[in-house]
């Protein structure tokens, strides 16, 4: 598909999504997901937008989500951890134990637990998710029942309205309207996450493999986006 097919094939799929007198909020990385929130804008379709404080953030993509709020105008909402519990975590592991056993457990922490909490004042949620950005991904459906979240009333929905887009796709489509972009992707960065477990690709990377360097290819997942449920389950 065009890029231009792509874009009126992923506004309609929001614009459906969105149809239903449910509440619905849309996540924000601070990456090249900026794509969906000017989708939504051109869907004429307003909702809370969050991002995810985890408290180890670049300055840079917290400088940029701020860039990117004032931008859209968004009504934005920064879900944090509990500091009792992150010092508690720490006190116990330290600070960069995530080095020596594993990201999961830290991700829990700080990003899929807060998130879990908020997720369940909604019906729905939109991400920025595309099948290109890691073979665990391969299958992503556009629309799906969320398998790690539950909402207001029970199962969440979940749209991936960028998911049969490419990373190709998404730089042009930013480069063409515009948009604000993240400063570390001028540095090499190219899927960004927390400060320690995100460093700039090589010539020739995978744009996961600047995540969890350290650890194997195909543990590229924080814990927020598990493998897709069957077709039979799709939404």
């Amino acid at each position: 598909m065009t890029l231009d097919a792509l874009t009126e094939h992923s506004i309609a799929l929001i614009q459906k999504f969105c149809a239903d007198d449910q509440s619905i909020t849309c996540a924000f990385s601070g990456a090249e997901d900026v794509v969906v929130l000017d989708l939504l804008r051109r869907a004429n379709r307003s909702m809370p937008v969050f991002a995810v404080d985890t408290a180890r953030l670049h300055l840079e993509t917290v400088t940029y989500i701020q860039r990117v709020q004032q931008h859209f105008n968004l009504d934005l909402t920064w879900i944090k951890p509990d500091p009792k519990a992150v010092a508690s975590f720490e006190h116990q592991n330290g600070r960069f134990s995530f080095y020596e056993d594993g990201h999961l457990a830290c991700c829990n922490l700080r990003k899929t637990e807060p998130l879990r909490a908020y997720l369940t004042q909604f019906d729905g949620w939109l991400t920025g998710l595309r099948r290109d950005q890691n073979p665990n991904r391969g299958t992503l459906p556009e629309l799906q029942l969320d398998p790690v979240f539950k909402g207001l009333r029970g199962p969440l929905k979940k749209a991936n309205p960028i998911a049969s887009w490419s990373r190709e796709d998404v730089d042009t489509y930013i480069q063409r309207y515009n948009l604000p972009q993240n400063p570390l992707v001028q540095q090499g960065y190219k899927s960004i996450g927390c400060a320690p477990c995100t460093r700039a690709l090589k010539p020739q990377e995978h744009e996961r493999a600047g995540r969890w360097w350290w650890e194997t290819a195909s543990n590229k997942e924080c814990g927020l986006h598990q493998t897709p449920l069957p077709a039979s389950k799709v939404v």
